[in-house]
């Protein structure tokens, strides 16, 4: 779930956009192809591979959740942006990165697939402590909720790219709609949410380690992320003064 932000409108003027970015083999390279069927196929399933206890129904929702929210936010922002997936492929091939975002883009990366991957490891050789039935069920809708928001900032904002950049091949503009209302990083922010309700879920209290690390360098990144938006994007230090809050109303 560690997907990059960056607020945008359909341009009404200024530099002509591309709406209708073909795929090509150039943007589909077998490394993004790999890591692709990496991140949305075997982790998700990191704590049935690692425990092989098929019988472990909350590992299979959990997988579950994943991959049909992964496909169907994807289907649903290509449907609304064509060309949207494209540019996310691409996230390895821009060059105008933020330096520190390829540090901490791939540490929010590698962090969310160490969750499942040490609830996986917990449940066979470490702890044998379960939550409660209520607990899990709340946990559930946390993980669910998290997905929801995320998946809404996804499809509402046309250049929710991969990686920090400035769009200027794109036409960027700041965007105000959706979940962008109450927070300016809603995509962070469900992310946040589904992370936390995971090892409750999952029964993992060590896992709840690379959560806190995600956390960590989500809150950096957000906060980096948001510095340039103020400096290079034109119009979001108007929109900062309209929407207060980067992840958590009424905090921060």
């Amino acid at each position: 779930m560690n997907k990059k932000e960056i607020h945008t409108t359909p341009q009404s003027g200024g530099a002509k956009l591309n709406s209708n970015v073909p795929f090509s083999s150039k943007t589909f390279t077998l490394r993004v192809l790999f890591l692709l069927l990496f991140s949305v196929v075997i982790v998700p399933f990191l704590p049935l591979l690692i425990t092989w206890r098929w019988d472990w129904w909350e590992a299979w929702i959990y997988a579950g959740i994943w991959i049909l929210g992964f496909a169907g936010s994807r289907a649903l922002a290509a449907r609304r942006h064509p060309d949207l997936l494209a540019e996310r492929a691409r996230f390895m091939q821009h060059e105008n990165v933020k330096a520190w975002d390829r540090v901490l883009s791939t540490l929010v990366g590698l962090g969310s697939g160490v969750i499942p991957m040490v609830a996986g490891l917990d449940a066979r050789f470490g702890s044998s402590f379960t939550f409660s039935l209520p607990v899990k069920m709340v946990s559930l809708a946390g993980i669910l909720a998290g997905f929801a928001w995320a998946s809404y900032a996804l499809i509402e904002n046309r250049f929710f790219s991969g990686v920090v950049r400035i769009q200027t091949d794109r036409g960027h503009q700041v965007v105000s709609s959706g979940p962008y209302r109450w927070v300016r990083h809603p995509g962070y922010a469900g992310g946040l949410v589904s992370f936390w309700a995971t090892p409750f879920f999952l029964d993992s209290i060590w896992a709840f380690l690379p959560v806190a690390f995600v956390t960590i360098a989500l809150v950096i990144r957000t906060h980096l992320e948001d510095k340039t938006l103020q400096n290079e994007l034109d119009g979001y230090r108007d929109y900062v003064k309209q929407v207060h809050y980067r992840l958590l109303p009424g905090v921060w």
